[in-house]
């Protein structure tokens, strides 16, 4: 398998992104990697950190976006590290593209370069989060502020195809984000998409409000981007602050530090389950090929999970099973 990676995406680029690289190398005999951006640049770092630059392909190309750059940027600097990246995969160069680089860019990118499955109106951001116990995919994170009932239905679809597929979650139940469980909340968006919920093949539970997506509720919370993003970015605050209240506690006095001692596995599991490394990221689903956006602040680690569940992605057959789903019931309607 051959996946692209923007390797002056993100915060800690390149060092960190090479390093995570380096590792999956080392985790997968059938992968191979292309790495695009400055390659005197990529070359030195990987020296500096004991990696043979030998280990990777290097698309050479001199322009890099930052956080600050416009979404529309990717189209306009064509010599970028992730538009190369991106029209790379467009033209079959590789199976998938991984960038922990401008995420209004990727998603752009996403859409206009490598294009939509067909059917799908916008491809949707989809992070994969912790909850008690396991975990559920909130979509639409962010990509789409504005949305239409049919759109909330494509991104149920595209969610539970996914975490059946490639986080291997038996019928995946899906929730629809909302202010109150009762089938009669919310603005006419909601009433909209839970109309058509009811009628789509996946396994839908119905609505579900902020206190209970911590919980096993569902699989798979669908949203519009603008409360999705609220959600997303709520979530890990309060994950963050949480676990910072824990470390001060314990760390107080001599018998706070010694009874810290005496769950440390427990605490250290825990920290694990909260840890947003594990995931690695999110899929731009609804792309016509894997697009998979790392954590800003991807450390190798991270970035050594992100090329593993997109490895996933593109073995379990995930966007064609999207693609028949939308065209079934297009063929209904």
């Amino acid at each position: 398998m051959k996946i692209i990676v923007d390797a002056f995406g993100g915060d800690n680029a390149p060092v960190e992104i090479i390093k995570g690289c380096a590792e999956a190398l080392d985790e997968h005999d059938d992968l191979e990697i292309i790495l695009t951006g400055p390659k005197d640049r990529i070359e030195t770092a990987a020296k500096e950190n004991g990696i043979d630059p030998e280990r990777f392909q290097i698309e050479n190309c001199d322009d890099i976006l930052t956080m600050e750059d416009d979404a529309m940027a990717v189209r306009k600097r064509k010599n970028s590290s992730m538009a190369v990246g991106l029209q790379m995969l467009a033209d079959g160069r590789g199976d998938a593209f991984l960038s922990a680089g401008n995420s209004g860019a990727l998603i752009t990118g996403a859409t206009l370069i490598v294009k939509r499955i067909k059917g799908i109106q916008r491809p949707a951001f989809s992070p994969v989060m912790p909850k008690s116990p396991g975990m559920f995919m909130l979509i639409d994170g962010g990509a789409n502020v504005e949305c239409k009932p049919e759109m909330l239905r494509q991104f149920a679809i595209m969610g539970s195809v996914y975490m059946e597929r490639v986080m291997k979650v038996d019928k995946p139940r899906v929730g629809l984000a909302n202010v109150g469980t009762e089938d009669h909340k919310g603005d006419p968006l909601r009433h909209e998409a839970f109309k058509l919920l009811k009628e789509t093949p996946v396994n839908f539970v119905g609505n579900v409000e902020g206190t209970q997506i911590p919980f096993d509720s569902c699989d798979v919370v669908v949203s519009d981007g603008f409360t999705g993003n609220l959600i997303l970015k709520m979530y890990e605050g309060a994950a963050a602050a949480i676990m910072g209240r824990v470390k001060d506690i314990y760390k107080k006095n001599l018998w706070n530090k010694l009874s810290a001692l005496m769950i440390a596995g427990d605490l250290k599991k825990l920290k694990g389950e909260v840890n947003s490394d594990v995931y690695g990221g999110a899929p731009i689903l609804g792309a016509a090929k894997p697009v998979f956006k790392v954590h800003g602040n991807a450390k190798a680690v991270t970035m050594r999970h992100a090329i593993r569940l997109t490895m996933n992605y593109v073995n379990t057959g995930v966007i064609g099973e999207i693609e028949k789903t939308v065209a079934q019931l297009e063929g209904k309607e």
